[in-house]
């Protein structure tokens, strides 16, 4: 989920930098310390986007830069569990498929990429249904949801686990194909049920 978060700092401006728009100064200095960053209570810096206000700078004895109090505007994504999320593929491995979603890679084990037996592909590379011929390659399309998340220290030690077993989830065209397997599924159990019955009309 992306919110935008407000904090109260004191940004340091060393000497080169003062003398130009100091909205837009700090502005980039705050991008430089925050962007990026992970907070385990409060998600990852996507953008630091706005200097809201600027208050009177202070000098330390000894320190050539100048110290001001500002109200910085950021962008912060904290994945939350259940969420629905949609990404890209960006990588595929045996034991499952990376999705890229906001600032983010997550994984999709093998057994939550689809209600279906499936085979990995190395040729391709990538997954494909047994029954519902389904494929997920790199850089197809996805709606997933959270199941797992671990936040920890920065972006790349911290692990996000999806699903894509339930319905509604997948690449884009999936829901189609769902569609035809269910329709072929309910003609071939009339059919069963129909040849039952009958069987039991002739044995009377």
């Amino acid at each position: 989920m992306y919110t935008i978060y407000s904090i109260h700092d004191t940004m340091r401006v060393p000497p080169n930098e003062l003398g130009g728009d100091l909205k837009k100064t700090i502005l980039g200095i705050a991008q430089t310390e925050y962007d990026g960053l992970l907070d385990e209570d409060l998600g990852v810096v996507v953008a630091t986007t706005e200097v809201e206000n600027v208050g009177e700078g202070k000098v330390i004895p000894g320190d050539g830069a100048v110290y001001y109090d500002a109200d910085l505007k950021m962008l912060i994504y904290k994945p939350e569990m259940h969420e629905v999320v949609e990404g890209f593929v960006s990588e595929i491995t045996e034991f499952g498929a990376f999705i890229r979603t906001g600032p983010i890679e997550c994984l999709i084990h093998v057994s939550q990429i689809m209600d279906d037996y499936i085979n990995y592909d190395a040729k391709l590379p990538g997954f494909i249904g047994k029954e519902t011929n389904k494929k997920l390659i790199l850089n197809d399309h996805v709606l997933a949801r959270i199941v797992t998340i671990s936040l920890k220290g920065n972006v790349s030690s911290s692990k996000i686990g999806l699903t894509m077993r339930q319905e509604g989830l997948g690449k884009d065209g999936w829901d189609v194909i769902d569609a035809k397997t269910k329709k072929s599924k309910d003609k071939e159990k009339a059919a069963k049920s129909a040849k039952k019955e009958e069987k039991g009309g002739a044995k009377k």
